[in-house]
């Protein structure tokens, strides 16, 4: 893949109880998949206290990248090392002073959200993409003012695809010949109601890939984007209690829905097409902790906990595997 630098400076750029499914797996699955691992692995802290959010995983490769909300620092760890390690500096390196969601590609590359970096600060990416050597590859703006990107997965073009918290809107992100860009893919004004709060958030990949599935947390909804145009429709669940959704992962046709603040987690049914979903269970999660969100890593869930919930953030730090099963 060309590493071509390309900066876009314009505005034109979760407990007990859970039913087993393949994401969990039973006790006995996880307890295999865990074998040999952490029970949690390490973060590194700023001296005044950190908050976190994101994660990313390389399933080829046995790591994942965890993003600071406080800073915009890039950890990564790997499943048998307890500790994780800064892979990237923040404080302003490639003008990231915040960090949102994270995802990899097939090649290994990194995408990062950057939430409100760019908000009210023109010379200031939305986003970036680095090569698994943590060589920067791309740092853009996305053609939108307000724009708080929130989430990210790799689409079945391997284009990565940002949520925005603010505007239901969703932008594709891809290398080109021209080098890297970002457009707005999807505007589902409309039809998703903008409100206070936080809107668009964790976006997943339906099992037949037609469609994105992605959570507005502020009033519990999922939509359906469609891989093929973008058209957007609700998928209908039924009326379960999605509020504060925040971090989705999918596995086979269960999806889970991390409901932060709620300290609930919901395990859903869906449709391969991503058009309904159907309630499975709905449990507590940790009290202690506010998850934000979490991806699979060789068989293994594995969740970050923000410290949101702290003024002051202090420790431990860390994300935590197989924390419901």
């Amino acid at each position: 893949m060309q590493r071509t630098i390309a900066t876009l400076l314009a505005a034109a750029s979760l407990t007990t109880g859970i039913t087993a499914t393949a994401l969990t797996a039973g006790a006995g699955a996880a307890s295999a998949a865990d074998a040999g691992r952490p029970d949690r692995y390490t973060l590194a802290a700023d001296e005044g206290g950190s908050k976190f959010e994101g994660i990313g995983a390389d399933e080829r490769r046995g790591l994942f990248y965890v993003s600071e909300v406080t800073g915009g620092e890039i950890h990564r760890g790997s499943v048998q090392d307890p500790a994780a390690e800064q892979w990237l500096a923040g404080d302003g390196t490639d003008g990231r002073f915040t960090a949102r969601g994270v995802t990899v590609d097939d090649d290994g590359n990194v995408y990062i959200a950057g939430g409100p970096n760019g908000i009210g600060q023109p010379g200031r990416p939305d986003l970036w993409v680095y090569a698994p050597d943590g060589e920067l590859l791309a740092a853009l703006r996305v053609p939108a003012g307000d724009a708080f990107l929130n989430d990210v997965a790799i689409g079945p073009d391997g284009a990565a695809y940002f949520t925005n918290s603010n505007d239901p809107q969703v932008f594709r992100v891809a290398e080109g010949p021209g080098g890297w860009s970002a457009e707005l893919w999807a505007d589902a004004t409309g039809t998703v109601e903008r409100l206070s709060g936080f809107n668009l958030g964790g976006i997943v990949l339906t099992a037949d890939q037609s469609a994105f599935v992605v959570a507005q947390g502020n009033t519990g909804r999922l939509w359906r984007f469609a891989t093929s145009d973008g058209a957007v429709s609700e998928v209908a669940t039924g009326g379960a209690d999605l509020v504060n959704a925040d971090g989705l992962v999918r596995e086979g046709n269960d999806l889970t829905v991390i409901r932060n603040f709620s300290r609930m987690v919901a395990t859903l049914h869906l449709a391969a097409d991503g058009t309904k979903a159907t309630l499975r269970s709905q449990e507590a999660s940790d009290p202690d902790r506010v998850y934000t969100t979490a991806k699979m890593l060789r068989g293994r869930l594995l969740a970050v906990d923000s410290k949101f919930d702290e003024s002051v953030a202090t420790g431990p730090y860390d994300v935590v595997g197989s924390p419901w099963s």
